[in-house]
């Protein structure tokens, strides 16, 4: 009996931290969506590409919201929200999601990191929000998966159904591109590039996913905090 009580009270523990961190996480990502829109449609930059009033409210709502960053934020907050509320959610559709949110979010902070940050000119509220959606946001949600999972959660049909939704976007970004002459990235720029070009940089960042999908699936397999 002892060791049963002890046994809940470290998950109860466990539970516990896990639910702060996604609590605050939650938070956050609320308030930068709730500011960013404010900010959208009183004219103000968007914290993906510097632009502002110089675009009608509806281009920039749709550019809004067809950014790969934005999308993955949705995500991490969908899943940080439900794990908010249960620590060990779990659950075919519920898995995919996380797994989604986990490579979006991540892959977001990379690129952004790596290849973005200094083509943005941001000043104020933009600069505050890209660094909620940019940095806190992704390094925050992996480090909150690596202390906390819920693991095991990552099988191989939870990492195939994963890639639906990126191809999905990839399909809607180069088609919304073709239209409308706007890409949300300048190396997915096929007008910009060429479409081979274009094809080559996608193909290369679809590789990368791949691989932190194998990364994480392979670290799925470790333990979480306890206590």
């Amino acid at each position: 009996m002892e060791a049963t009580g002890a046994a809940q009270e470290t998950e109860t523990g466990a539970g516990t931290a896990s639910r702060w961190w996604h609590g605050c996480l939650t938070v956050l990502l609320v308030v930068c969506f709730v500011v960013q829109l404010v900010v959208l449609f009183l004219g103000g930059q968007d914290a993906n590409s510097g632009e502002g009033a110089e675009l009608g409210l509806g281009t920039r709502l749709v550019r809004f919201f067809s950014y790969f960053t934005i999308q993955s934020n949705i995500l991490t907050l969908v899943a940080a929200a439900t794990l908010m509320m249960r620590p060990q959610r779990d659950g075919r559709g519920w898995r995919v999601l996380r797994l989604d949110a986990l490579l979006g979010i991540v892959i977001t902070g990379l690129v952004f990191d790596l290849l973005l940050a200094n083509e943005v000119q941001l000043t104020g509220l933009g600069r505050a929000l890209t660094l909620g959606f940019h940095y806190i946001s992704p390094w925050g949600a992996l480090l909150g998966w690596l202390l906390f999972g819920p693991r095991p959660r990552i099988d191989w049909r939870t990492l195939g159904l994963a890639f639906v939704w990126p191809v999905l976007w990839i399909a809607y970004t180069f088609a919304h591109g073709a239209i409308s002459g706007w890409y949300p990235y300048p190396f997915l720029d096929a007008g910009q590039l060429g479409v081979s070009v274009a094809l080559r940089n996608t193909v290369l960042v679809v590789f990368v996913a791949l691989v932190l999908a194998l990364i994480f699936k392979a670290l799925d397999r470790l333990p979480t905090i306890r206590r």
